[in-house]
C-alpha cells in the first residue's frame, strides 16, 4: 500500500496512491486522522474497508496535491551514519563495529518538494540520499530475527548535511539538525510491497539532474533488521519512530572539488519502487523574508 499525507484545498488528509491518482482516506468509514499515525495504529482490515469506502468517490491527480510531513507530531527521529564500506572510505573514516548514531530534531524535517534552507552561517550544505524505516510495532529487545515484523513501512529520506558544522565536534548534532534541512516523502510505502528489508533497491540522488549516487540498499552493512536489533537494544521504539539508514559514497564533501548546495539547485533522491523526494534550495535570507511578506 502506497501512502501519502498532503494538502489540498479541504485541509491536511491521508491519502492512498494508486499510480498518479490518490483517494483521500481521512473522512472515509469513520477515520478521522489526518497523518500516518491512524495507519500504523489501525488494524490491516480497517485500512482495507477505508481504502475500499474512499475508492467509491472520485480520485485526485497526485501532483495536484501538496505534500506534508507524514506526522502531525514526530516521535523519535533517529539516524545511522557509516552504513556503506565506500562512503566510510570518501569520509576517511575506519570502517566502524558499531553503526554512528545521531538524533534529528522535528524543526530539522520538511516534507517533499518545500525549500531545503541553505544557512547564511555555511555554504557546506551536503545531500545525502537514505532509506528511512517507519516503525509499526514498538518494543525493546527486538531481535534480529523478528525485527521486520516491527515495519510498518518505508520512505526516502535527504540528510542535508552542514559539514562544517558536522565536524566542529565528535557529536555530528549540530551539522544534522539546522532547520528545514531534513527532507522525507513524500509517499511511504508498506512493508509488504516490498522485498524483506527493503533490501535490493536502487536508491540515487541527482543534483540537477545529474546522477551524484548510485547504490543499493543491499549494500548496507547494519541491514534493516540488524538496525532495528541495535537501536532496540539501548531505546524502547514506538510507533511512528522514524530510523534513517545512512548514505551510500557519492556525496558532495568527498568530490574533488567538493559539490555543495547553493540556492537555486534542485536535489532529488530516489528509492526504487519507493518514491523521489524533491526539493529547491533557498537560501536563509530569502527564506525569512518570504516567510515575514507572507
Amino acid at each position: 500500500m502506497r501512502l501519502m499525507v498532503a494538502r489540498d484545498g479541504q485541509g491536511t488528509a491521508l491519502y492512498f496512491v494508486e499510480g498518479e491518482e490518490a483517494y483521500r482516506l481521512t473522512g472515509q468509514a469513520g477515520f478521522n486522522a489526518t497523518d500516518l499515525s491512524g495507519a500504523i495504529c489501525a488494524p490491516v482490515e480497517k485500512i482495507n474497508q477505508i481504502v475500499t469506502a474512499a475508492k467509491q468517490a472520485a480520485p485526485q491527480p497526485v501532483e495536484s496535491l501538496i505534500p506534508a510531513l507524514p506526522f502531525n507530531q514526530f516521535g523519535k527521529i533517529l539516524c545511522l551514519g557509516l552504513n556503506y564500506v565506500d562512503h566510510v572510505k570518501e569520509g576517511g573514516y575506519e570502517i566502524p563495529t558499531y553503526p554512528a548514531m545521531f538524533i534529528r530534531f522535528p524543526a530539522s524535517m520538511i516534507p517533499a518538494g518545500a525549500p531545503m534552507i541553505k544557512p547564511d552561517c555555511s555554504d557546506r550544505l551536503d545531500y545525502e540520499v537514505e532509506l528511512m524505516i517507519v516503525i509499526g510495532k514498538g518494543g525493546r529487545h527486538i531481535s534480529e530475527e523478528d525485527a521486520l515484523s516491527h515495519v510498518f513501512g518505508y520512505t526516502v529520506f535527504n540528510d542535508g548535511s552542514v559539514r562544517d558544522y558536522q565536524r566542529k565536534t565528535h557529536q555530528w548534532t549540530p551539522g544534522k539538525n539546522f532547520d528545514a534541512t531534513g527532507a522525507v516523502g513524500p509517499v511511504v510505502v508498506t512493508a509488504d510491497k516490498l522485498p524483506p528489508g527493503a533490501a535490493g533497491l536502487n536508491i540515487v540522488s541527482r543534483l540537477n539532474g545529474n546522477v551524484m549516487q548510485s547504490a543499493n540498499t543491499a549494500d548496507m552493512m547494519w541491514s534493516v533488521a540488524k538496525t532495528i536489533a541495535t537501536v532496540s537494544e539501548f531505546t524502547t521504539l514506538e510507533p511512528g519512530d522514524l530510523i534513517a539508514t545512512g548514505t551510500p559514497p557519492g556525496v558532495g564533501h568527498a568530490r574533488t572539488p567538493p559539490v555543495f548546495l547553493v540556492p537555486g539547485d534542485t536535489v532529488e533522491v530516489e528509492i526504487e519502487n519507493i518514491c523521489t523526494c524533491v526539493n529547491p534550495i533557498v537560501s536563509e535570507g530569502d527564506a525569512a523574508g518570504k516567510e515575514a511578506a507572507a
